[in-house]
């Protein structure tokens, strides 16, 4: 007997080793995290695509596409209209006839941000209905500064084919009607994706 009480406090330092080794084990298997092969989710080579549309910011008339929500105390008073923000769903055409062939929508949100200047923030998605890329989104998230040349906006992310997307999207005015406030955007997409 004298054995075996001598023999206990290194039976339990056994058992108490093995069970916090099992809560261990126990504990990584369960982490809601772990980093993976990009071929467990069947990826393959990047590429990086080129996408040319028309945007069409239809302001005005019985059917807009982009209607303003908010406005601030402010917003009529400010040369920026500063403080408008207005939701679109707005038609994205392959040219700059509204009739011309559609490829998809402009979904999502502008606002100026800006006191100074005409600069908008853009919060989107492209959300494509043509040809391979139908049911594919592209977001985007950035600053649109409305009177210059071409503007420059990043591509943060996307979903379908555009899954781990990043890259920029150029936008350059194709016409803009002072009468209406509607617009025609041109825009150059360039895009990783896999």
């Amino acid at each position: 007997m004298a054995k075996t009480i001598k023999a206990l406090p290194f039976l339990l330092f056994l058992v108490s080793y093995n069970i916090l080794l099992c809560t261990l084990a126990t504990a990584k298997s369960k982490s809601f995290s772990k980093i993976l092969s990009p071929a467990t989710l069947g990826l393959k080579k990047e590429k990086l695509s080129h996408l040319h549309f028309y945007f069409h910011d239809i302001v005005s008339g019985r059917n807009p596409t982009a209607v303003p929500v908010v406005n601030a105390a402010m917003t009529n008073k400010s040369l920026s209209a500063f403080g408008l923000v207005v939701m679109m769903d707005d038609p994205l055409t392959a040219e700059p006839e509204l009739s011309s062939k559609p490829v998809g929508k402009a979904q999502g949100i502008y606002a100026s941000a800006s006191l100074s200047e005409l600069s908008l923030l853009m919060v989107l998605n492209f959300a494509f209905t043509e040809g391979k890329y139908n049911g594919s989104y592209l977001s985007v998230l950035g600053r649109n500064s409305v009177f210059s040349g071409v503007r420059e906006m990043p591509i943060v992310g996307g979903s379908g084919l555009f899954r781990f997307a990043r890259g920029y999207a150029q936008a350059k005015t194709h016409t803009f009607d002072l009468k209406t406030g509607d617009a025609i955007v041109e825009y150059n997409v360039y895009v990783f994706h896999y």
